[in-house]
């Protein structure tokens, strides 16, 4: 078996309107990695996807699954990939039931009601195994989705918007089935408009956008290479505007002018806070309160899509 759960060269997507889908990607995901695709809709997110799991045809490029080629060994890349995808596209007049137990055999996996009930068990089905799927909540369907991707016990599983639509309890309980799945060895690949799912499970991250992936970085480097941070003074008197021996500073006011901002790089070996603090001080200004605040994974994200419109422009 290959290290390597699969190895993306090149892939293309281009259509006769010439749009650019995707651009020459190159993505390789490791075994047992829970890995979060972000981007603003349209960034090529679902159909990088969908190439993958043979449901678009790509342009230029290969996939590897496992070291073969998913083309050329299609049947044992459809039984080891899994996929949830953003619409709920399953029949809606069959039970629960039957719909999970049926995507198990159309994957040429013997019967076995005891792994279909403890995957209902595991998304909370259980008690809705004989409900009839159009008769479900939205959240519901949802899980249904999730239950019929596990049926055939794939080892790489593909998550395209997962949590979309559902409420915060069901969200987290959904967190948490991913963590079981990879603890049990599954490859997770992830896309998300939801930055908090990306920061709270993820691995890697890896950021698209109008077709081009733009970074690949384990989540806590990245943090580390790209997060800022920010000091808030709390004034003791509030200020019009930032005095003009502080002009060099960059500094902050807020509206009612009774806190300064103060932006820098958290991984530097100095700051310049103390310096900051005694030009305060030289200037008159006092502060009641300070304190610090990290970037979280949305501020770098969002930097970076800005970041890569205005190069493109």
């Amino acid at each position: 078996m290959s290290d390597l759960a699969l190895s993306i060269r090149g892939l293309r997507k281009a259509y006769a309107s010439g749009t650019e889908a995707l651009k020459a990607v190159d993505l390789d995901i490791r075994h047992g990695e829970i890995f979060a695709l972000l981007g603003p809709n349209g960034a090529g997110k679902t159909t990088l996807i969908s190439i993958v799991c043979g449901l678009v045809t790509a342009t230029e490029g290969t996939v590897l699954v496992d070291g073969k080629h998913w083309r050329d060994d299609y049947r044992h890349a459809r039984t080891r990939i899994g996929l949830v995808p953003q619409e709920l596209n399953t029949d809606q007049f069959e039970p629960v039931w039957n719909t999970v137990a049926f995507s198990r055999e159309l994957f040429g996996k013997p019967k076995d009601d005891a792994r279909v009930e403890e995957i209902l068990r595991s998304l909370t089905l259980w008690d809705k195994r004989k409900n009839i799927i159009k008769d479900l909540s939205g959240g519901m369907k949802r899980r249904v989705m999730i239950a019929k991707a596990l049926a055939h016990e794939p080892d790489i599983l593909f998550l395209d918007e997962p949590t979309a639509g559902v409420d915060v309890e069901l969200r987290k309980e959904m967190w948490a089935l991913v963590r079981t799945l990879r603890e049990r060895g599954v490859t997770i690949i992830l896309t998300t408009h939801y930055i908090e799912e990306a920061e709270e499970m993820a691995d890697r991250v890896g950021v698209i956008n109008r077709g081009e992936l733009i970074l690949v970085e384990n989540k806590t480097t990245l943090m580390k290479k790209l997060g800022r941070k920010e000091l808030h003074l709390q004034l003791t008197e509030p200020m019009a505007q930032v005095p003009p021996g502080l002009a060099d500073w960059g500094l902050k006011l807020d509206g009612d002018g009774s806190q300064l901002t103060y932006v820098f790089d958290g991984t530097a070996e100095r700051t310049g806070i103390p310096t900051l603090l005694s030009a305060l001080r030289d200037q008159g200004i006092s502060f009641k309160d300070l304190d610090t605040k990290s970037s979280s994974l949305e501020d770098i994200f969002v930097g970076l899509i800005h970041a890569g419109n205005g190069a493109s422009k």
